[in-house]
């Protein structure tokens, strides 16, 4: 992944949600493309052919871009529509994108299908609430854009494949909202956006854990298992590691809050969650690679490291992995161990404030093989998309998918 270090230009630093440096003043704008947070000055009527150039803005220019990023510059960008909405979104639409530059929004607000109604009297938390969503919702699609995965608009792209949000509340007349995915469509409860509310359901539900970007995650695990997963060779690796997706989805669902989980699903599971199917399952392990990557790449990005501190650690092997043997896998271990080290003293760090683990979970040797499959299936789907672009703009003229790699 990209780093989550920005600097405006004038050296001070600024964050993902940030749309303006609070230090200068100077405009900000996130290209996802780039993978960076951008200053911004306005456009001049001189430096573009456009008659209307007020919405109009280019970057500073960029000294430590992503080697992937280079060439990608564009000479003007429009800020997304939904900044001076409640969703307050500070990502940038490239004079490139057609589509964007016709509607106003970028490309994490063009996935979106329905959002909540901004003038309900009986809700009038729902712009706040929204706002909290999507900044969960723009945190996702930064990180699987910069991993490769295929984020294309269900409306607008790709009826077929494509991936779009739903955020709606239940209603006073029955009308119950459910988190959850359906070929493409992902539903997210307004309320999950409500501390109390959702700290409430993780008691109720036994959870250690709860978050609202932790949903957004699991559920583009099972829009991704469709995707990537089903139909294709890697639906070996997943029953040999996942079980077979054909038991009965609701019997199991009713099964695991009749009876709760099994008495030994921390030797096998992140969660007790993943022990209901073999699909939660595998979306909870998708979840926490997520986790895992955004977190570690965003402690890496401002020098955070545990590994020169001391700590009571006791490192994976490679034989823990699902395939070892893979000419890329000490990598990966090295990647997990400095995923446990860190949480190690992350964990330490939030009991010293009085607060719960920051990563309430152990990983046992049965997940963390899970990991390294879905890890594997990633980079498969990252280079992938890297060779359909690279064919598309004329630079490569054919492309013959590996054995195993056919994810399209």
């Amino acid at each position: 992944m990209a780093g989550r270090a920005y600097s405006c230009q004038c050296g001070r630093p600024v964050f993902f949600r940030n749309s303006q440096c609070l230090a200068c003043g100077t405009p900000l704008g996130y290209d996802p493309r780039l993978a960076q947070l951008l200053s911004l000055t306005p456009v001049s009527a001189s430096e573009d052919a456009l008659d209307d150039t007020s919405n109009l803005w280019r970057a500073w220019p960029i000294s430590d871009a992503p080697e992937t990023a280079k060439g990608l510059e564009v000479a003007s960008y429009q800020r997304c529509l939904n900044l001076t909405t409640p969703a307050a979104c500070n990502w940038l639409v490239p004079r490139t994108d057609t589509f964007g530059r016709t509607t106003g929004l970028c490309r994490a607000c063009q996935l979106n299908h329905k959002i909540p109604d901004l003038n309900d009297p009986e809700h009038s938390d729902n712009g706040r609430l929204w706002g909290l969503v999507e900044l969960a919702k723009r945190r996702l699609v930064s990180a699987l854009m910069v991993l490769g995965l295929p984020v294309a608009s269900k409306l607008t792209e790709d009826p077929e494949h494509g991936l779009m949000f739903d955020f709606l509340r239940s209603d006073s007349e029955g009308g119950h909202v459910m988190t959850g995915h359906d070929t493409g469509l992902i539903t997210i409860s307004l309320v999950e956006a409500d501390d109390a509310t959702r700290e409430a359901a993780r008691q109720a539900m036994h959870e250690p854990y709860r978050t609202l970007l932790g949903h957004f995650r699991h559920e583009v695990g099972h829009y991704y298992w469709d995707r990537l997963v089903w139909g294709t060779d890697w639906m070996n690796g997943f029953h040999t590691l996942f079980g077979d997706e054909t038991i009965d989805y609701a019997e199991a669902l009713q099964r695991h809050y009749d009876n709760g989980p099994a008495a030994d699903w921390q030797q096998h599971y992140v969660s007790a969650y993943a022990s209901t199917h073999p699909w939660e399952d595998w979306a909870e392990c998708w979840a926490h690679y997520l986790h895992m990557r955004d977190t570690v790449d965003t402690a890496s990005s401002f020098g955070l490291s545990a590994k020169k501190m001391q700590l009571e650690f006791t490192p994976f092997t490679l034989d823990a992995l699902y395939q070892p043997k893979h000419p890329k896998a000490k990598r990966f271990l090295a990647f997990l161990n400095d995923w446990t080290r860190l949480t190690t003293l992350l964990n330490e760090m939030s009991r010293s404030m009085g607060q719960t683990d920051f990563y309430p979970f152990v990983l046992p040797r049965e997940v963390v093989a899970k990991l390294h499959f879905i890890h594997l299936l990633v980079t498969a789907a990252g280079e992938s998309s890297l060779r359909e672009k690279n064919a598309t703009a004329g630079r490569v003229k054919s492309i013959t998918p590996a054995p195993g790699k056919a994810l399209s």
